[in-house]
């Protein structure tokens, strides 16, 4: 039963742990504190509901907590905090504190929260790295080892670059609210590169037993709308929001009634839904609207495109999307872009097009621990008739991902 109530308590911290920083960094003005006042709520729950079963409002019950947590800790510290004064007032924030509505108030305004913790999260005087990782932790409810795998970094590193985030905004006393116009385009790229780590995060999990974590996926699609009615001049915006309604849009073909992983090309495409299809392509017709050259968000979503226009796999027009990557490998250089175009001229062109280019990258060694890499290179010497090599690959490609599902489905192709 114990076993199970953490489960419970994991899976709400995964939903609701964006929205309860948040709602606290609007409240207590600091973005270290309201992650301490969350991390407080949370073993809170760990060492109550086990005892005392789980709340009917899980989110409401860890937001009071915190609250209660913040309220003593202004008790305090009003006097010998000179934060606090500039946080305004603390005797005037105490009574506002105990006086409000916090569910009604989280409500009303978690999306602008989440927002402006968003904009918060990639100021300035972060370097890009520290931006990407503070927002996976803060928004995306990401452990440093998640963070880790999805930059292919040591965990180590990617703890040391929030610690020293966390420390940089407070010293800046950076003020939480959404910034002014002309500053929102610099704090751009970084915003959208961190909406899609996170929304990849949630579409193909890095880690534990569950092949996808939808909370994830809807959250950043919100996060994503909520940027386009700010900032709709914007074309990468729209590809970027494109790109994800796109990808959403097979969630449910995505998996057995198992859990168990279904690969692209072997989803039943009736499965797909079709609105957000539809919404997906309208945004990219708006972003290649506002353009005549496609960002790299406008020209993955051309790519996840070709696949949902398609009526069945076989229809696929691979050629473009190698050509496609392609242009996203010259505006954009990257490996993982180049194994990406080796997969679809493999597709394109027959698999001994492809697997020069992937043993080249094999060569290279910027992907090594990568464990898509030896998957792919299997699936072309699969496809070769070169078994037992295939099978060597896709054993190794199991033996480096972190992820169960995708473990077992490597597994199988392993043994053929």
């Amino acid at each position: 039963m114990a076993t199970d109530t953490h489960r419970t308590i994991e899976a709400v911290w995964r939903i609701e742990s964006a929205r309860l920083i948040a709602g606290l960094a609007h409240i207590v003005r600091d973005v270290g504190i309201a992650e301490e006042l969350a991390q407080d709520a949370l073993v809170a729950a760990l060492e109550q509901w086990p005892t005392d079963g789980v709340p009917r409002n899980a989110g409401a019950w860890l937001m009071a907590t915190a609250k209660h947590r913040a309220i003593d800790r202004l008790r305090r510290h009003k006097l010998m905090d000179r934060k606090h004064e500039q946080l305004g007032r603390s005797l005037q924030l105490e009574e506002e504190l105990e006086g409000q509505d916090v569910e009604a108030k989280l409500d009303q305004q978690i999306e602008d929260d989440l927002l402006r913790l968003m904009f918060i999260a990639c100021h300035p005087v972060l370097s890009t790295d520290a931006r990407v990782a503070l927002t996976l932790r803060l928004l995306g409810g990401l452990t440093t080892d998640e963070i880790a795998r999805a930059f292919l970094v040591a965990e180590p590193t990617i703890a040391q670059r929030i610690v020293r985030a966390k420390r940089t905004l407070a010293e800046a006393h950076i003020p939480f609210e959404v910034p002014p116009a002309e500053e929102r385009a610099a704090r751009l790229s970084t915003i959208l590169e961190v909406i899609y780590l996170i929304f990849n995060e949630g579409y193909s999990a890095t880690a534990g037993d569950e092949w996808l974590r939808p909370e994830l996926c809807h959250d950043t699609l919100r996060l994503g709308r909520i940027l386009v009615g700010l900032m709709p001049q914007e074309p990468e915006v729209h590809g970027l929001v494109a790109l994800m309604e796109i990808q959403a849009s097979r969630s449910a073909a995505r998996t057995d009634t198992s859990g168990a992983p279904i690969l692209l090309l072997d989803q039943d495409r009736g499965r797909w839904d079709h609105m957000l299809i539809r919404r997906g392509l309208a945004a990219l017709a708006r972003a290649e609207a506002l353009s005549a050259s496609r960002g790299p968000y406008t020209l993955q979503a051309a790519i996840a495109a070709c696949h949902a226009r398609a009526r069945t796999a076989s229809a696929t027009d691979w050629a473009r999307i190698a050509a496609l990557y392609g242009s996203l490998a010259a505006l954009m250089p990257s490996p993982v872009v180049e194994l990406n175009r080796a997969v679809a001229i493999g597709m394109a062109f027959g698999p001994a097009a492809g697997l020069p280019l992937v043993d080249e990258l094999v060569a290279g060694g910027a992907l090594n621990g990568y464990h898509l890499l030896p998957a792919a290179r299997g699936e072309l010497l699969s496809q070769l008739g070169r078994t037992d090599e295939a099978r060597a690959e896709f054993a190794r490609a199991a033996s480096l991902t972190r992820n169960a599902r995708e473990r077992e489905v490597l597994l199988a192709r392993a043994r053929g």
